[in-house]
């Protein structure tokens, strides 16, 4: 009857052969014990059931290509994850390679007063790290070295131009007050471009400081970090976003800034709040839909928050959802591989290195899920430290699916414009050995992997693709690269 007409088509078989025989019980005769061919109770049976057979056989074809549609893409994707990881050079990228760091031996002795008055704590790794006297110091920021030629790199496309973007840190090293943290004078944002991720041709400050009016964002006294460019197909517009703040990170603020070339000069058009929030360490993630989002650090970084901008990329919309709530992470990196959205962040320690870790969602708006530390590495004190290394952006690389590039900024508080980058291969595949923090289930998601090399390639054939060249531009909080050139093909990551 109606309850049986309103199931879902997968039943409706059963429900109307179900309904017929209500219907016949309701008649005025009894049913008969044993239906004869051409009885009014099998008549109506055989006259309702023919289009339930058809709509099921329907649903039942329905199904089945969905499931054969499913299937397919998850072989596909499946086989082209095996093609990646089965190529020798993927595979040497996955080696578990060591970093054997020995804590140098004291330079002089303690008297035994001293000792017995305040003992001394066994010095760690980091603490050498942030030792502008350490006898590992070379070892933490390494000089330059020389590489290869890029133009014996087979298979890269040279007709692209990638844009990095970043604090142009090239001042001294100082502290407003005793207790504040180390800084660097705003000069402005830099931009370096490069055909092959090798050579980088410095483009000058596309966004400078300003140098008299103290109450302007930019005033030279003041914080910009993290610039992020974005470009808008609308508009035609290079969209920059990033963290404003005072000498004391009281102010919190988001800048935006606009130009109509990669290369500037961009215009400075303010700064907000975002949400009505604070928002510190923050990025810009770009969805293959065009629809962009912001993600930032608030409620004293005790949290990230999450929000679409509007459409011409200059403001944000209502939208906003609270993430990693009560974890204090910064630094967020997003990417995005076969459907899921993933991301890395850091502990809040100031300028000390400390262990990332790798989240992933559904939707970029959540809920997100901590998924584990992804470096892989020997030395313990390197994972924990995420190579001594802070995220700032993941680089897909086309061509490979799973395979990107990590890309870290290793600071020096002693001399920031010294500062160095960590670039290692990221690899998406596997599952993850952590399970989800209230369920105790493991997600289907695959595992975040960072391997450390020393020295690392890329596989032969990658191919800067326009689509990352148009809409995704690499940047860092730090930059201060002069006329270094690096290269990832056949030499190391760290300049």
């Amino acid at each position: 009857m109606v309850v049986g007409s309103q199931h879902s088509n997968s039943f409706d078989a059963h429900n109307n052969s179900f309904s017929a025989q209500i219907i016949v019980s309701h008649s005025h005769k009894p049913p008969p014990t044993e239906p004869h061919v051409g009885d009014s109770c099998s008549f109506h049976i055989s006259r309702c059931s023919t289009p339930a057979v058809l709509w099921s056989l329907i649903g039942c074809l329905l199904l089945l290509h969905l499931y054969s549609y499913i299937l397919h893409e998850d072989r596909d994707g499946r086989l082209s994850e095996m093609h990646v990881t089965h190529h020798p050079q993927f595979r040497e990228l996955q080696q578990l390679e060591d970093e054997d760091l020995q804590i140098p031996p004291p330079r002089g002795k303690r008297s035994p007063r001293a000792a017995k008055r305040r003992p001394k704590r066994k010095t760690t790794l980091i603490d050498e790290f942030l030792d502008e006297n350490s006898q590992l110091r070379d070892v933490f920021f390494p000089g330059h070295k020389v590489a290869l030629d890029p133009n014996q790199a087979a298979g890269n496309d040279r007709s692209r131009t990638y844009y990095w973007y970043g604090e142009y840190k090239d001042g001294p090293t100082y502290h407003v007050h005793k207790e504040g943290p180390a800084r660097v004078d705003i000069i402005g944002v830099g931009c370096y471009s490069s055909k092959d991720l090798w050579t980088w041709k410095h483009e000058g400050i596309v966004l400078a400081a300003e140098e008299t009016d103290e109450t302007h964002d930019l005033h030279k006294s003041n914080v910009l970090e993290r610039p992020k460019v974005i470009y808008n197909e609308m508009t035609g517009k290079y969209v920059m976003w990033m963290h404003v703040d005072d000498a004391n990170y009281t102010k919190a603020a988001v800048g935006v800034a606009i130009s109509d070339a990669p290369d500037g000069p961009f215009d400075y058009l303010g700064s907000q709040r975002p949400h009505g929030c604070e928002s510190r360490d923050m990025t810009v993630f770009k969805d293959e839909d065009g629809v962009a989002y912001l993600i930032y650090s608030s409620e004293d970084n005790s949290e990230l928050h999450i929000g679409p901008l509007t459409e011409d990329y200059l403001n944000m919309t209502p939208t906003m959802r609270r993430i990693l709530v009560g974890q204090h992470r910064e630094a967020p990196a997003l990417f995005k591989h076969r459907g899921t959205y993933y991301m890395i962040t850091s502990g809040c320690t100031g300028w000390a290195p400390n262990e990332a870790l790798a989240h992933a969602a559904d939707s970029v708006l959540g809920p997100w899920e901590t998924i584990g530390n992804p470096c892989i590495v020997g030395n313990n004190m390197f994972r924990l430290t995420t190579f001594f290394a802070q995220s700032t952006f993941v680089l897909p690389i086309p061509g490979f699916q799973g395979l990107f590039i990590f890309m870290a900024d290793r600071w020096n508080p002693a001399d920031l414009r010294n500062s160095r980058y960590v670039w290692l291969p990221l690899v998406v595949a596997g599952p993850v050995d952590q399970p989800l923090e209230y369920t105790f289930e493991f997600p289907l998601w695959s595992r975040v992997s960072i391997y450390w090399h020393r020295k690392w390639r890329l596989p032969q054939g990658w191919k800067l693709h326009v689509k990352h060249l148009l809409t995704v531009f690499i940047h860092t909080p730090l930059q201060r690269i002069g006329h270094r050139s690096f290269n990832l093909n056949n030499n190391t990551m760290l300049v």
